[in-house]
């Protein structure tokens, strides 16, 4: 934390020692994780093993805090048989002595997973993102496995209904203090959960971490170290009596947690603090309670040293401070109020207790209240009175101290939790198979599995080809063969897509997309291969041509109709996305559209091509100048594709990285006798001992006119 230095208090005396604050913003990034399938929050899939195991956990917990686990296990009378629900969860709330050890090595075991992974992937916020998912799973357990604990404390009763038996009324006192209870249970029980996540960061990770990424420790992971962590807003009574302070929570408390903030910043600014005149902006020193002691001792300020005598001077003014906004009374009670929330709390509301001992009238009702069940002696109450009342001198100010430095705490603990809390809303817990599935295939999903459930990680996608394959008047095809009285669905698959088939697995090619005129294929790119994407597709989509080429020398000689291809190759340097229909998986890739558009064929700039008698199998013309296309260019080009191959310029620049290409120099006619292209040939490796030579052309699109396809201008 930054200190910063005081430079005035408003006095010149010697004494007067400027103390030192320090500033502290509690902070929670999950910056640079990718975002899941809902484009807002973290997908994140926790270990099956250790979510049932959470969940036996809790729930043992929660009947053992409840003071049902009696209920839960009791024998059902002879005239009121078991069910086999009920059978089954006695067995699941006996105790087991190694319950707790069990649940605490698959919790260790997970969380040391996850740091372990983080550390693979050298992003210790992958670390913090499993220990936030773990987080917020528990909070929601909490409530989820309360609910079932008594909805199965309600199915025991129903085995009671009609039997006139003490044992019955018995239980169902039980199970109605067990629902009155519920914040109390819920409390309990993540207070053990709590201890469990301190103990196992003390114990193993905070050390582990540290040898993994130095001792810059993630600023996200003191947030968990907070035993607020657990509770929906940290306003517990208990929790903070135990912990903190207990502050007023009803609106008519003048020792609200607002109120208390306001009385603090006011102190500050008495002290003529060089401060900002926005209260929001002093929350840096509220949250840095080492404050307490630098500004008052601690309430035991020394006058031995000029800094104690500056301490004992803020010390007084601290306690007049309280005094005049009628508080000082109620920082007492706070503190006095705890011993006797163990002897009263099962009656009185702890507010209510700590008003008592302040206000005459309350005291009376509280006296009443504890008189009437007749089992308890109101004498603590009465000697707490006392201890409020005649609380003076040394010992007002030594509490008004401990205040200081307790309400620094929980202010700091409760900016921690908001800040937790932003970011448990980021995270988004999927059990839907689906949904993990949609997310899974996308690579937005974060797994944290224990590593008897890891299955060997799939090399993750760095980029992908797609190859389209058109072919040409599909529809006069069909017609031609139907009314020669043949099946068109039959002469497609023989003569192309079956054998395309039998081509995928040679190449690595998966299958897409087919429809009746066209295949899609694609090729994937991964983290540990030879990056050889875009030339093994070339290849492959050169052998499609011939196939073609050879089955159409067949069919022609039978006086069949030939089938006519267009082949368009594009990479994108990325892994593509998913969404699930069903279980079937379709693509969704910018390469997809450019495929397309690389395969296709203009009919009139087909009609103009045919007479030319080019050698080459593919071209594109733009039909207007650059100027007058502007940015949208690609829609004013007319291709030409007619049992060629054309490549994108990406997917050219990439080949271009994976294979040596040599220029070659050949003599060939060119359109309108000046056409300008570069030849390349290159071997490329399909598998140890296969090679194939590929050879391509590089040109520029030409600008004609497309009423009489003349030459206008060279790109």
């Amino acid at each position: 934390m930054p200190r910063i230095p005081i430079f005035k208090l408003g006095s010149s005396s010697d004494d007067n020692i400027p103390p030192a604050l320090a500033s502290y913003t509690p902070t929670l990034s999950l910056e640079g994780l990718s975002v899941g399938v809902d484009n807002l929050r973290h997908d994140v899939h926790l270990s099956p093993k250790f979510t049932d195991a959470a969940r036996a956990h809790i729930a043992r917990l929660i009947a053992r805090h409840g003071d049902v686990e009696g209920l839960l296990a009791a024998e059902a009378t002879p005239s009121a048989p078991r069910t086999a629900f009920l059978n089954k969860l006695t067995t699941v709330m006996k105790p087991t002595k190694s319950e707790a050890s069990d649940f605490k090595s698959v919790l260790t075991e997970l969380h040391v997973a996850s740091l372990n992974r983080a550390k693979a992937e050298n992003n210790v916020t992958i670390d913090l993102l499993a220990r936030l998912a773990v987080i917020k799973f528990l909070r929601l357990e909490l409530n989820s496995q309360f609910a079932q604990v008594l909805e199965r404390g309600r199915m025991m009763l129903k085995s009671y209904e009609g039997v006139r038996q003490q044992r019955a009324l018995e239980y169902r006192e039980r199970v109605a203090s067990f629902q009155v209870r519920k914040k109390i249970i819920q409390r309990k029980t993540g207070q053990d959960l709590f201890l469990l996540l301190r103990d196992i960061e003390k114990e193993t990770l905070a050390r582990m971490r540290r040898s993994r990424f130095g001792e810059n420790d993630s600023e996200g992971h003191k947030l968990l170290i907070n035993r607020l962590v657990l509770s929906e807003d940290g306003r517990d009574d208990y929790l903070c009596a135990e912990q903190y302070v207990m502050l007023g929570n009803w609106e008519r408390d003048p020792d609200r947690f607002i109120r208390m903030r306001e009385i603090s910043c006011e102190f500050l600014r008495s002290l003529e603090i060089d401060l900002p005149d926005d209260d929001a902006e002093l929350d840096p020193w509220l949250n840095a309670p080492e404050n307490a002691h630098a500004l008052v001792g601690g309430g035991t300020a020394s006058e031995s040293t000029p800094e104690g005598r500056s301490q004992k001077a803020r010390l007084s003014a601290w306690v007049r401070l309280l005094e005049d906004q009628s508080v000082m009374e109620y920082v007492i009670a706070s503190y006095e109020a705890v011993p006797l929330l163990a002897e009263y709390a099962s009656r009185i509301n702890p507010q209510q207790l700590k008003n008592a001992l302040v206000d005459r009238a309350e005291c009376s009702r509280v006296e009443r209240l504890i008189l009437e069940g007749g089992r308890l002696s109101a004498n603590s109450l009465y000697a707490a009175v006392g201890r409020v009342a005649s609380c003076r001198g040394a010992d007002r100010a030594k509490v008004a101290g401990r205040f200081l430095r307790d309400f620094l705490r929980y202010h700091r603990d409760v900016r921690r939790l908001e800040a937790l809390n932003s970011a448990l809303d980021s995270i988004n817990l999927i059990g839907n198979a689906k949904l993990r599935e949609l997310s899974k295939v996308n690579g937005t999903l974060y797994e944290f599995l224990l590593p008897e459930e890891q299955k060997p990680a799939e090399e993750r996608a760095l980029g992908h080809v797609i190859i389209k394959a058109d072919i040409r008047d599909s529809s006069r095809l069909t017609r031609s063969l139907m009314d020669s009285g043949l099946n068109p669905a039959s002469y497609f698959s023989l003569n192309f897509y079956d054998p395309v088939n039998k081509l995928l697995p040679k190449y690595g090619a998966s299958k897409v997309f087919i429809e009746g005129d066209a295949v899609i294929l694609a090729l994937h790119e991964k983290e540990g291969e030879p990056g050889l994407a875009v030339s093994r597709a070339c290849v492959l989509a050169r052998e499609m041509v011939e196939i073609v080429r050879g089955y159409n020398e067949l069919v022609t000689k039978a006086g069949l109709p030939p089938l006519e291809l267009g082949v368009g190759i594009a990479y994108q340097e990325a892994a593509p996305l998913y969404l699930m229909d069903g279980e079937k998986r379709i693509m969704i890739s910018e390469a997809l559209n450019e495929s397309d558009r690389l395969s296709s064929c203009n009919k009139r700039a087909r009609k103009a091509m045919e007479p030319l008698g080019s050698p080459f199998h593919v071209y594109a013309f733009q039909t207007v100048s650059d100027a007058d296309a502007g940015e949208a260019a690609e829609d004013f080009v007319m291709a030409f594709n007619l049992g060629g191959i054309r490549l994108s310029p990406a997917a050219f620049q990439k080949l271009r990285k994976e294979i040596s290409l040599e220029p070659i120099s050949l003599q060939l006619p060119e359109l309108w006798g000046s056409e300008s292209f570069q030849l390349f040939r290159g071997l490329v490796t399909v598998d140890n001992d296969i090679f194939r030579k590929i050879v391509l052309r590089e040109s520029r699109v030409a600008q004609v006119d497309p009423r009489n396809f003349r030459l206008q201008k060279r790109a």
